[in-house]
């Protein structure tokens, strides 16, 4: 047994940080963050452009893989998750977008009222501090730095011109008014370098005397003594401890990690915990269900005019681009090759936009350090290029997410269940064919670009279903599988307590009873500041 806490915070990634900041606020309450993997030590976490790295390796990343999905002929997909201090927010894109208000309205609409889009805008604007300064839609003042791009990449401005042409409206911001447009994402970006939750809320708090940061420390299970969470049961190194919470513990391991959590703790379908040999506490179906996740397909073209991304990729230029970085926050590397973006409607009749695209100058096939003289692969293309993906926002498919077994360090069973509603794969393949349209429009004639993936020679809807089915991959938005609900099959309560066991909460993007039309970063946030306010008040 070693001491004990008032709040114990178990995963210290987008949600975890945010909640030891606001609750060690309180000088008379000890606060215990939890985090497996590692401190944020490495300096290449803070180079934008090491993101695509860390989310292809697995240094400081789980590397989660689902089970082989039958809506995408078969293949595993690879789930990227953060493995260190700062969680998924010091390996992602560092994408800054909310989501709209109908996401949110929706969710009052299923009776959780005090979160419709008028109650969580302030909270959005409590973490913000805007490049721009304090206006409606963004604050002013807070931990997260949010800043415009500044790369001046003629590729980015064609594809916004593209868009135009094609129809659509421009958008100078995603997170203001209205999210619907062609325009450059937000990104959590300062001066060349990346802001993760653990830089943006952990660091300048870490002198706290109330405030312990544990890493290294794998949990094994919540402790549960007569319906309530009492501690939890960790392992650091070879050493397994017992941590006690006076008041509350808090899960916010992210959708993978906390569900599984809770099984190993004994709340979950009670025949399958039993199945494991696990003592059930809490009988709660749900919990693992109801998984979403965006599913991406890209559309790629070749082209003649010089793109940077290709030339940096030069092993000693991107080495040297990186080290540049690392020393004087500039250069290349400052910035990650994601800028371009846009909102659309799959169909007119669509109220809120169902489709977002990423934009970026390159071909993912192509993005990797590229070595003079060896030649790539047969049928990779080798030279310029700039892609398109674009993924369906609110999937109508349901996945779950299992034990494989009792072993708290054994890899869950993850079945995204990608297209298995026809609607999702209608949707994504109006999206594909709406990219296709916009990267063929006069903005990109000077480039003397053509397409390369799908290709020319895939046109019907069967044929495009069938290059969706083969290279379709995650956008890494998983949510959902401790849905929060008013009913009794919800696994958390609108103030995130979750049902049948006092003292303990789940807050990270698990929670979302339907998937937010937007990247998850920002809105998992979000949700980590109203955990913290319902905390504070009782």
């Amino acid at each position: 047994m070693t001491k004990g806490y008032d709040y114990i915070v178990v995963g210290g990634g987008s949600a975890g940080c945010v909640l030891a900041n606001r609750l060690s606020a309180n000088p008379a309450a000890q606060v215990l963050l939890v985090e497996a993997g590692a401190r944020d030590w490495n300096p290449l976490i803070r180079v934008p452009l090491m993101a695509a790295w860390f989310m292809n390796h697995r240094f400081h990343n789980w590397s989660y893989t689902t089970e082989p999905e039958p809506g995408l002929a078969g293949r595993r997909i690879a789930w990227p998750r953060g493995r260190v201090l700062g969680g998924s927010s010091a390996i992602n894109g560092m994408v800054y977008t909310r989501g709209n208000r109908g996401d949110y309205d929706h969710w009052a609409q299923l009776g959780l009222r005090d979160w419709s889009y008028d109650r969580v805008l302030p909270f959005f604007k409590r973490s913000e501090n805007f490049c721009d300064g304090a206006n409606d839609y963004h604050g002013s003042g807070g931990e997260l730095p949010v800043t415009h791009p500044g790369t001046k990449q003629p590729l980015y401005d064609a594809f916004v011109e593209a868009g135009a042409q094609a129809g659509f409206p421009k958008n100078p911001d995603f997170n203001g008014e209205k999210q619907e447009g062609f325009g450059r994402y937000h990104f959590t970006i300062r001066n060349g370098q990346r802001w993760s939750t653990a830089r943006s809320f952990v660091d300048p708090v870490r002198t706290r005397p109330n405030l312990t940061v544990l890493t290294g420390a794998q949990l094994l299970r919540v402790v549960i003594e007569n319906g309530r969470a009492t501690g939890i049961e960790v392992k650091v190194g070879n050493e397994k401890r017992t941590i006690t919470a006076a008041r509350e513990i808090v899960l916010s391991c992210g959708a993978i990690t906390s569900p599984t959590a809770l099984m190993l703790s004994g709340i979950g379908a009670a025949d399958d915990l039993r199945s494991h040999g696990i003592d059930v506490k809490v009988d709660l179906p749900a919990v693992g269900r109801n998984l979403q996740d965006h599913l991406t397909v890209r559309v790629s073209h070749a082209c003649e005019k010089p793109d940077a991304l290709y030339d940096d990729r030069r092993i000693d230029r991107a080495v040297f681009n990186v080290m540049r970085n690392v020393l004087t926050k500039k250069g290349p590397a400052s910035a990650f090759p994601l800028e371009g973006g846009a909102f659309l409607r799959s169909r007119p009749d669509v109220e809120e936009p169902d489709l977002q695209i990423h934009f970026f100058p390159g071909i993912p096939v192509t993005t990797g350090a590229r070595i003079p003289l060896v030649k790539p692969a047969p049928g990779v293309h080798d030279g310029y290029g700039f892609t398109g993906t674009t993924c369906q926002l609110r999937p109508e498919s349901r996945g779950d997410i299992s034990l494989r077994s009792s072993d708290p360090l054994a890899q869950p069973v993850i079945r995204a269940n990608y297209l298995t509603a026809q609607a999702d794969r209608e949707t994504l393949r109006a999206g594909a064919k709406i990219l296709r349209d916009v990267l063929r429009q006069e903005a990109f004639a000077s480039m003397n670009s053509h397409e390369i993936a799908p290709g020319p020679n895939i046109n019907s809807d069967a044929e495009l279903d069938a290059y969706i089915a083969a290279n379709a991959g995650t956008v890494y938005h998983p949510v959902g599988t401790c849905r929060m609900g008013v009913d009794d099959a919800s696994v958390v309560d609108g103030e995130l307590r979750v049902r049948g066991v006092s003292g303990l909460r789940v807050s990270d993007a698990s929670i979302m009873p339907a998937l937010v039309s937007s990247n998850t970063n920002a809105p998992t946030i979000m949700i980590a500041e109203k955990t913290a306010d319902y905390m504070l008040r009782t």
